[in-house]
C-alpha cells in the first residue's frame, strides 16, 4: 500500500478562516524571506570551495586539477548532513537543532581558514558541509504552512535563495579571494552562517520536546518511505540526473576559464557565476507553472532545456557565447526541475522531513559523484569529457522518468 496522502492534510488544520489567513499571511514575511536568506548562505557553504581551487592549489604549491576533488568532498558532506539529521525535523525541536548545526558550521569553517593544507582542508569542508543542513530541517515547514495552491510558489522562494547563495558563491568568493585569499573567504562565511543561523534559531517557535521515539528513527525509516511511494522514488532519481549533469559542468567550470582555452583570473571567472542569477529569476515562474500545470510536465520540459544545454557547454570550450548561453539554460532547467521534485516530494507521504531528505540525498549524491567523475575526466580529456560526464547523467536521469514500478 502506497504511503503518499493528499497534499492537504500535510498543512497544519485552521482553526477557522481567521486562523488560516493570520498562518497565510506569516508565512511569506519574516519567516520565508528569513529562510531564503539562510538558505542563500547555507548554498554559499557547500560551493565556497569550487571557485576558490586555483587559489588553494597555489596557496598549497599544486595544480587545480589536483584539489578538484575537494568541491566533491563538500557535496559528500552534505549529503552526510542530510542523512543524518535533516530527518530530525520530524521529532526533535528545531530551535535548538538548528543553534547546535549552525555553530557547528561555523568552527567547521573557521578550521578550514587555518588548514596547514588539502586534507584538513577537506576534513574541515565535510564537516561544515555535513552541518550546514538548516534549511532543509526548514522547508518541510514552509511547505505544511502554505496553502495548497501555492505550495510550490512558497518552495521556489527558498530555492530562489539556494540558487541567489550559488552565485554569491562563485562571484563574490572570486573577488574577495582574489583581493584578500582564500582563507578570508572562510572566515567571512562562518561569521555569516553564525549570524544567519542564529537569527534563524529566534524566529522559530519552541517546541519542546518532540521525541517520541529513537533520535535516527527517521533515517532507519527512509528506505521504507521511499520503497511504498514511486512518486518520492522517481523524483529522486530524477534529480540525481539532472543535478549530477548541473554540478558536473559548474563545478569544473573555473578549471575551464582559468585554464589554456581563456586563461581568466579567479576574480574575472567568479564573474561568470552572475549567470546562476537566471535560476534566482525563473524559481518564481517555473513554482507557478507547477501549481498550475503539475510536476510531471514541468520536470519534462526542464530535462529537453539540459539537454540542449550539453552541447552548447561544449562548444562553450572554444566560443564564450556558448558557455554564456548554456549557464542560462542549465540553471533554468536544473530550478525548474527541483521545484518540481521537491513539491512533490514534500506531498507524497505523511513524513514530509523524512521525504524531504530522501529527495535531496539522492540529488546531491548524484552531483558528488558526478563532480568527483567531471575532475578526474578533465584530467584526462579536458572540457569535452566534462560535457560527456554531464550528458551521461542527463540520460539516467531521463530514462528513470519513464520507469513505472
Amino acid at each position: 500500500m502506497s504511503s503518499a496522502v493528499p497534499s492537504e492534510t500535510l498543512a497544519p488544520a485552521p482553526q477557522g478562516p481567521r486562523a488560516h489567513q493570520g498562518r497565510e499571511s506569516k508565512a511569506p514575511t519574516l519567516f520565508l524571506v528569513l529562510i531564503a536568506v539562510c538558505t542563500a548562505v547555507t548554498a554559499a557553504n557547500i560551493y565556497i570551495a569550487a571557485p576558490l581551487l586555483p587559489l588553494i592549489a597555489r596557496d598549497f604549491g599544486t595544480t587545480p586539477s589536483a584539489v578538484a576533488w575537494i568541491a566533491s568532498v563538500a557535496q559528500f558532506g552534505y549529503a552526510a548532513g542530510l542523512l543524518f539529521f535533516a530527518p530530525l525535523g520530524d521529532s526533535v525541536n528545531r530551535r535548538r537543532l538548528v543553534t547546535v548545526l549552525s555553530l557547528a558550521t561555523t568552527l567547521a569553517l573557521l578550521a578550514g581558514a587555518a588548514a596547514p593544507g588539502t586534507n584538513a582542508l577537506a576534513a574541515a569542508v565535510f564537516i561544515a558541509s555535513a552541518a550546514t543542513v538548516v534549511p532543509q530541517l526548514l522547508v518541510p515547514l514552509v511547505a505544511a504552512r502554505a496553502p495548497a495552491a501555492r505550495r510550490a510558489r512558497h518552495v521556489a522562494a527558498v530555492i530562489a535563495g539556494l540558487f541567489t547563495g550559488i552565485v554569491a558563491a562563485r562571484v563574490l568568493g572570486g573577488l574577495v579571494g582574489e583581493a584578500f585569499g582564500w582563507r578570508v573567504v572562510f572566515i567571512g562565511a562562518a561569521v555569516l552562517t553564525a549570524v544567519l543561523g542564529l537569527a534563524t534559531a529566534l524566529v522559530l517557535p519552541d517546541e519542546g520536546r518532540r521525541r517520541t521515539g529513537p533520535l535516527f528513527a527517521g533515517l532507519v525509516s527512509l528506505p521504507g518511505v521511499v520503497r511504498r511511494s514511486p512518486d518520492l522514488w522517481r523524483a529522486c532519481l530524477r534529480q540525481a540526473g539532472m543535478y549530477g549533469a548541473w554540478s558536473a559542468l559548474w563545478t569544473s567550470l573555473a578549471l575551464l576559464l582559468t585554464g589554456e582555452s581563456y586563461d581568466l583570473t579567479t576574480a574575472t571567472a567568479g564573474l561568470f557565476g552572475l549567470f546562476g542569477l537566471a535560476a534566482s529569476a525563473v524559481a518564481p515562474l517555473a513554482g507557478g507553472l507547477v501549481d498550475r500545470f503539475g510536476a510531471a510536465k514541468v520536470v519534462r520540459s526542464a530535462f529537453l532545456l539540459a539537454a540542449v544545454s550539453v552541447p552548447l557547454f561544449w562548444l562553450g570550450g572554444q566560443v564564450m557565447w556558448a558557455l554564456f548561453v548554456a549557464a542560462i539554460v542549465i540553471h533554468a532547467a536544473l530550478v525548474a526541475s527541483h521545484i518540481a521534485n521537491q513539491t512533490l516530494a514534500l506531498t507524497t507521504t505523511s513524513t514530509p522531513a523524512t521525504a524531504n531528505t530522501a529527495y535531496v540525498v539522492a540529488g546531491f549524491a548524484g552531483g558528488a559523484i558526478a563532480s568527483a567523475l567531471a575532475g578526474s575526466a578533465f584530467s584526462h580529456w579536458g572540457w569535452g569529457g566534462v560535457c560527456a560526464v554531464a550528458g551521461v547523467w542527463l540520460v539516467l536521469g531521463w530514462v528513470t522518468t519513464s520507469i513505472r514500478r
